[in-house]
Parts: structure tokens; C-alpha cells; sequence
């Protein structure tokens, strides 16, 4: 199975002044545990995660005050439609990180998260016991 097949292609995107409320918000309304940050001022595209909006208020920051730009991972590890699973994985798991954004020739078609790819690998709807 490839990329393509489990990413989600409904892209949360957002500006890199918006607030870390405003980004958790849209966030949650979306289901998603990602924003792609487009900020072409700063070299273009990053992602801000559900951790990254974590670690800022676990220190204390007042998520109405912070940027997303100050918490945005702009080091980005981008994926192919044509990856296999098992390449994303790997590279989720080199990279210590669990969503990639998908490339196909420059622009942005998908975000891919280890819930898509476990979701993928998972047989579907099939009730698993799991022991206590």
C-alpha cells in the first residue's frame, strides 16, 4: 500500500501569525493532529503538531500570546504519494515524529500520520481482544 492510499487530503493550513488557541482550535474542529505552517517570509512550509501546542503550555506560555511560527517545525521530512507505508513509517520512526507532509511535484497533496498507516495496516473493523 502506498501513501497516497492513507494519507488524508484535507490539509489543515494555516498563516504563522496565527495564535497557538487559534491553531489548537481549528485543529480540534478538524480532527486533526497537524497544521501545515505556510510562511513564506521563513522558508516556506513547516508543521506545527498537537505536541509542539503541548510542550508550549506545559511550559507556562499563554497559548492566546504565542505564534504558531515560534513553534513550528520548519526542519521538515516531506513524503512521496509514491512512498510505500513502510518508507513513511521508517522515516516517522528515524525521525521521532508521527505525520509527514505528502509532496507531489512541489505542492502539498496530503498530510500522513501513524494513525492513517496503522489504520491501513489494521484489519478493518475487526474486533481485537486485548488481554488485561
Amino acid at each position: 500500500m502506498l501513501v497516497r492510499d492513507a494519507m488524508s487530503t484535507v490539509v489543515l493550513t494555516i498563516g504563522p501569525q496565527h495564535t497557538l488557541r487559534q491553531a489548537a482550535a481549528l485543529m480540534a474542529a478538524r480532527r486533526v493532529g497537524a497544521a501545515v505552517v505556510h510562511d513564506p517570509d521563513a522558508g516556506g512550509i513547516g508543521i506545527l503538531t498537537e505536541r509542539d501546542i503541548l510542550n508550549s503550555v506545559g511550559l507556562g506560555q499563554d497559548p492566546d500570546a504565542e505564534r504558531a511560527h515560534d513553534h513550528t517545525t520548519t526542519d521538515v521530512v516531506f513524503a512521496a504519494p509514491a512512498w510505500t507505508l513502510e518508507e513513511a513509517a521508517r522515516a516517522m520512526a528515524h525521525g521521532g515524529f508521527r505525520h509527514l507532509i505528502v509532496l507531489d511535484r512541489g505542492e502539498i497533496t496530503g498530510v500522513v500520520s501513524v494513525r492513517d498507516i496503522i489504520r491501513c495496516w489494521a484489519p478493518a473493523r475487526q474486533h481485537v481482544h486485548v488481554p488485561a
